[in-house]
Parts: structure tokens; C-alpha cells; sequence
């Protein structure tokens, strides 16, 4: 089945961090472009970070660099959103994306809140 699954979110105080995971399944997990987007409550879907099939390139969001740090295991159809010094604005679902198959996890649950 191809499928992203997501998981550790939580409900985090300002200043902590969350490590997210998204495990991919059903293709070629090492040939994809890798993206996590962050959906905040009544707002759009907004892109957070990128990493390259090799793990070698990265990108993010300007409010999130320093901050979160995007990676992968390729050998585990892992990817990983690392996630220090939260903010209550980086509230929201977190989910991972397969741009070139335009596949979309299920979104896990980050709240920052005192």
C-alpha cells in the first residue's frame, strides 16, 4: 500500500521540541524529494522544510530556520522533522508530502502552549 504514516506530535510548552517521524511505504522511498508541511488552525497548508532523495539537500521556511532541522534514513523510508525551540505560531498539523506523487500523510498534531 503506498502510504505516509506520521507520528510524534504532542503538546509541547514554549521553548521545548518534538522530533516528527513519517515512514513511507509502497515505492521507491529513496528516489523522492521528501517535504513536511505544517496546516495551522483555519489557515492553508504552508510548506515548513524539504530534503533531497539523498538526503544531501535541504530547505525551509524562514520562521523555521535554526529552529527545525529536515532529514532522512533511506535505508528505514524515514523522514524526520526535528523540531527545537517552539513557538505557540508553529502550532498545527504537521504533514509529510511526496511531491512528485502527490502523496500526503494523515498529519500529526503539534501544539505549543503554556
Amino acid at each position: 500500500q503506498v502510504q505516509l504514516v506520521e507520528s510524534g506530535g504532542g503538546l509541547v510548552q514554549p521553548g521545548g521540541s518534538l522530533n516528527l517521524s513519517c515512514v513511507a511505504s509502497g515505492f521507491k522511498f529513496s528516489s523522492e524529494l521528501m517535504r513536511w508541511y505544517r496546516q495551522a488552525p483555519g489557515a492553508e497548508r504552508k510548506f515548513v522544510a524539504a530534503v533531497s532523495n539523498t538526503g544531501t539537500e535541504t530547505g525551509y521556511k524562514g520562521s523555521v530556520q535554526d529552529r527545525f532541522t529536515i532529514s532522512r534514513n533511506n535505508a528505514e523510508n524515514t523522514v524526520y522533522l526535528q523540531m527545537n525551540s517552539l513557538r505557540p505560531d508553529d502550532t498545527g498539523v504537521y504533514y509529510c508530502y511526496a511531491p512528485r506523487l502527490d502523496l500526503w500523510g494523515q498529519g500529526t498534531q503539534v501544539t505549543v502552549s503554556a
